[in-house]
């Protein structure tokens, strides 16, 4: 009996292991399908992650294609800036000319007017003192009326230049609020390459994880497949005891009824 009661428990273990053993290998089976899922998905993350990557990268190179022009302009612009200066500078002077000319000849037009009154006065005797007096304010009044052009033309010269420097000033005042907004943008982009670095170097660790992962539950399905067929194997094995254990147990009870009949 205790034998037979020994191939029971022994026949109920086996089943029960091999109940375990299946309900392992389905667990198996799930993981492994959710760690291929999950790789699928950081592959996917990979790919994006590449693809923004190259994306900030392109972005990088145009603000710093972009950054440089900025500085070749604000260079060009400072130059600009001092020869519109020097031409202002000398308007200024060739201005300040003008009017000594043009003071000197107002003076000049006095002298030979009060030369003409006294020649005049002198009669006979300064006729000819009053035609080289003529003839130096006829030249005086010419002198007077080219100055005027002259100081007309450096008007509109020093207006024209005053209008183009203001206009540069603008520009370049553009022109650097450009390039700290490049530098900003740089600065932005040069964050989200370290970011994006990031979260590349992440993925890649998550890959690896998934892949050790995924190796590991292999491994427990191919131990609980192999559990599954031992445990078949050895419940096969406690029926087959069971079977032979009923047919001794049939025999001593035959034995044992023969050997009191007798």
């Amino acid at each position: 009996a205790g034998l037979l009661e020994s191939a029971k428990t022994l026949d109920g273990t086996a089943q029960s292991l091999g109940r375990s053993s299946s309900d392992s290998l389905d667990q198996a089976e799930k993981v492994a399908a959710a760690a291929a899922e999950a790789s699928a998905n950081v592959a996917t993350v990979a790919a994006a992650t590449e693809e923004l990557s190259s994306s900030i990268m392109e972005i990088s190179r145009q603000v710093a294609s972009q950054s440089s022009i900025a500085a070749q302009s604000s260079h060009a612009i400072d130059e600009t800036t001092s020869r519109v200066e020097l031409l202002t500078e000398a308007s200024t002077k060739i201005g300040d000319v003008v009017r000594l000319i043009t003071e000197i000849s107002n003076q000049t037009n006095l002298l030979a007017l009060n030369a003409t009154i006294e020649a005049a006065r002198a009669g006979e005797a300064g006729k000819g003192f009053a035609v080289v007096a003529n003839e130096v304010k006829s030249l005086a009044n010419q002198t007077a009326r080219a100055t005027e052009d002259i100081a007309i033309q450096i008007s509109t010269i020093q207006n024209s230049t005053n209008s183009t420097a203001e206009a540069i000033r603008s520009v370049g005042g553009q022109v650097k609020q450009m390039t700290e907004i490049s530098g900003g943008v740089a600065a932005a982009v040069e964050e989200q390459n370290a970011a994006t670095r990031e979260i590349a170097r992440n993925v890649q660790e998550a890959s690896a994880g998934n892949q050790e992962v995924s190796q590991k539950v292999e491994l427990v399905a191919h131990a609980a497949r192999d559990t599954k067929g031992s445990a078949a194997t050895v419940l096969d094995a406690a029926r087959q005891l069971g079977e032979h254990t009923d047919k001794i147990r049939q025999v001593i009870e035959r034995f044992v009824h023969d050997m009191r009949a007798a």
